[in-house]
This record gives C-alpha cells, structure tokens and sequence, in this order.
C-alpha cells in the first residue's frame, strides 16, 4: 500500500482505516459497517502483500460527518 498522505489525517476528524481479514468479503463487509457510521471514501479493491496471509483494505474516514456515532 502507499504511505497514507499528510492531507488524509491534516485536521481533527479525518482518519485512515486499514482492514485485514481473511478475504475479500469480509474487508467489504467490515468498510460497509464504518461506511454507516461516517463519511467514507471507500477503497474499490483489496491488495495482497506476498508472504502475508489475507488481503488488506484502506479508507479513509471523515467523522465530522457522523451519521450515527
């Protein structure tokens, strides 16, 4: 994955999430979860480090538009 960006964490309310889980599903499954919570950009993929089990998602959060927490 490519290091998170300055711009993605620059204020009080942006966040990164990084997801790991055995497979494509449940990273998706975990994302649409946040994605209930909060503003998201959501990832389209998940990647694979060679060497390391499972797959790995990254979205980024926006919580100063919170729907529910």
């Amino acid at each position: 994955m490519r290091p998170i960006n300055e711009a993605h964490v620059a204020e009080p309310g942006l966040a990164v999430v990084e997801v790991a889980a055995a497979d494509d599903a449940t990273a998706f499954a975990v994302q649409q979860l946040i994605a209930g919570q909060c503003a998201i950009a959501p990832a389209e993929r998940t990647t694979r480090v060679p060497g390391e089990p499972g797959v790995r998602l990254r979205c980024f959060l926006d919580l100063r538009q919170a729907h529910g927490l």
